[in-house]
């Protein structure tokens, strides 16, 4: 049973952690679609929680996904344990269930479709990093729908 099998219409909330900025997108799994959303400031990894409080409040998730980062190895990397223990907090603050999905490679991924959409011409922006780590979060949420969203 997946986790949306009593409310398959509500939202989730994807969080891409990062010492100066965790990107956040918004994701609902009746459609299967994920948007990026915002980043949070965050100093040495202690998001800006009046921000991130006010993105809980707006958007009232049914459940949090973050991107947990393993080596291409899948070994831990160094930060594997600060991101547990801030899904941990997450999870105590906010009275919802933190899930983990692998993260490999989703700045990357959202640089290149970034690059893409601006030699493509539908970007006229450059790039700013802040606009990676929210893609790199809807693209965490884009593999947990796949995975774990509804089958139907």
């Amino acid at each position: 049973m997946n986790d949306f099998a009593h409310n398959p219409a509500g939202t989730l909330l994807a969080l891409d952690f990062g010492l100066r900025r965790i990107g956040v997108a918004t994701a609902t799994p009746l459609t299967g679609t994920a948007t990026p959303l915002t980043t949070v400031s965050a100093h040495d990894g202690e998001p800006d929680w009046a921000q991130l409080d006010n993105l809980m409040r707006e958007w009232q998730p049914q459940l949090l996904i973050l991107g947990l980062p393993f080596n291409s190895d899948l070994t831990e990397s160094p930060m594997t344990q600060r991101v547990r223990e801030f899904g941990a907090l997450l999870e105590q603050r906010y009275e919802l269930r933190v899930k983990f999905m692998d993260e490999r490679y989703t700045s990357a991924e959202a640089e290149a479709r970034l690059k893409q959409q601006r030699q493509s011409g539908m970007r006229n922006k450059r790039i700013k990093k802040a606009d990676v780590d929210s893609l790199a979060a809807a693209i965490i949420a884009e593999s947990w729908l796949r995975d774990n969203g509804n089958n139907s």
